[in-house]
């Protein structure tokens, strides 16, 4: 009994000790890429398909990264003609006491001078200048307290969670001289998650892809050829020519606080394939510097061009077996032909080809006659058998399925015909089940 015992509670022991250290092991072996980083994610720009996430869910401070919605907000205003590139600013006191902080990233602006918004605009995006920020976001919003409501609204909007915007710079409040946002704290911070970063990274990519015509310029003189010039290095160090150049990366953002790290939002392009990364708060061998954002941006995009392959995988046209018709009630045929509108191209994994299964989802299995050529009945989309860490918005990658052709509506005659039909069918098929129950 003693034995019996004994064994039990070893049993249940090592039972316990596996259960303890089995979510470690799982943890450990999903960050295939050692990224060093409080969280890292690695998205196909073009779908949005995740490749490799770490931690992607967790608030963290974004610092300048946070200069991406102030991009957003104005390329919208310009797109919408509220605001034109050469409409002049005249600074305000507030954003010449920041621009002066030569501390932080800025160009000085003169108190009585008068700046353009493309001129203002290249300053955020290429040197993170923070006095020239608050300047946009006093022309696009009349002051920085409505602008930052404006970001709030738009990342709602946008369908990002997770995020909380106090001013349009990403500098901690206590930067601002006292003249910070209303409603916000002394000391508070922008904050989000790297799969909200990713989110607004990948809306103004698609969106206003001219965003990466200034975000890759790696050096430029802010008003050159005048007494005010000065050189603007690009804090992107992965632009041709800089530091840590890296093949086809053009964007987006970097940004450090000392609350936030050393924070990136990168993108490359190569071969037709695009990428954006996240790292947030990285390091390198356990310390944080300039480099070592660009170091883990590096392992994700090294790892993203050797292993994966844009495809097509089903092309115009296609529909499985099981799909081929929908039915049509009153018109000259009584099915229609269906297929996909586009073809489906897709980001995979190189030797893994097989493991992309067509998923139909059929919306409308009957039409009413008229029917249009071209009309919508469902979409396809693909399944992958293995892990799956999802897309960045909820459509994901799918393409519609229509119908292949028009089906005109009979008339009133053959209609007519045709109830007769099947009323005789029913009764027919309603005497053969009385007569099988009588046998």
């Amino acid at each position: 009994m003693k034995t019996w015992y004994k064994s039990f509670i070893i049993s249940i022991a090592a039972m316990f000790l596996f259960m303890v250290t089995l979510p470690q092991n799982i943890k450990a072996e999903e960050d295939v890429l050692n990224i060093e980083a409080d969280a890292a994610i690695l998205v196909e720009a073009e779908t949005g398909k995740i490749l490799y996430q770490k931690n992607i869910d967790a608030v963290l401070g974004i610092a300048s990264m946070t200069k991406m919605m102030t991009e957003y907000l104005l390329l919208e205003a310009i797109h919408e003609g509220r605001v034109k590139w050469d409409q002049e600013y005249a600074v305000s006191e507030y954003v010449y006491q920041i621009s002066q902080k030569r501390d932080l990233s800025n160009v000085p602006l003169r108190k009585d001078g008068k700046y353009t918004v493309r001129e203002l605009y290249e300053a955020m995006a290429i040197y993170s200048a923070n006095g020239a920020t608050v300047a946009i976001a006093e022309i696009v919003g009349g002051s920085e307290t409505n602008f930052v409501k404006m970001m709030n609204e738009k990342a709602k909007e946008l369908g990002l969670k997770d995020y909380k915007f106090v001013n349009a710079t990403g500098l901690n409040n206590k930067d601002l001289g006292g003249l910070h946002p209303a409603g916000s704290g002394d000391n508070e911070e922008n904050v989000m998650s790297a799969r909200a970063v990713a989110t607004l990274a990948y809306h103004l990519y698609h969106e206003f892809p001219e965003i990466l015509e200034t975000a890759s310029i790696p050096r430029k003189y802010f008003r050159e050829g005048t007494d005010d010039q000065i050189k603007m290095d690009n804090w992107n160090w992965m632009l041709s020519g800089l530091v840590a150049a890296y093949e086809g990366v053009d964007g987006i953002k970097t940004g450090y606080t000392e609350f936030a790290g050393y924070c990136f939002t990168g993108t490359a392009e190569r071969n037709g394939m695009r990428f954006i990364t996240v790292v947030m708060n990285a390091k390198t061998n356990g310390k944080g510097t300039h480099l070592s954002r660009f170091e883990q941006t590096r392992k994700m995009l090294d790892y993203a061009f050797s292993n994966y392959t844009v495809q097509q995988l089903y092309p115009k046209g296609y529909i499985t077996k099981k799909h081929e018709t929908v039915a049509v009630k009153k018109g000259k045929e009584k099915e229609v032909a269906i297929a996909t509108k586009q073809p489906l191209s897709l980001v995979i994994k190189r030797g893994e080809e097989k493991k992309y299964k067509p998923v139909v989802v059929i919306e409308k299995e009957t039409l009413t006659a008229p029917v249009k050529k071209g009309q919508k009945v469902g979409y396809m989309y693909v399944k992958y058998e293995g892990t799956d860490y999802g897309y960045l918005t909820k459509e994901g990658e799918k393409v519609e399925i229509v119908t292949k052709r028009a089906v005109e509506k009979a008339n009133g005659f053959v209609l007519a015909m045709r109830a007769i039909g099947e009323l005789f069918s029913d009764i027919w098929n309603g005497a053969s089940n009385a007569m099988k129950g009588l046998f």
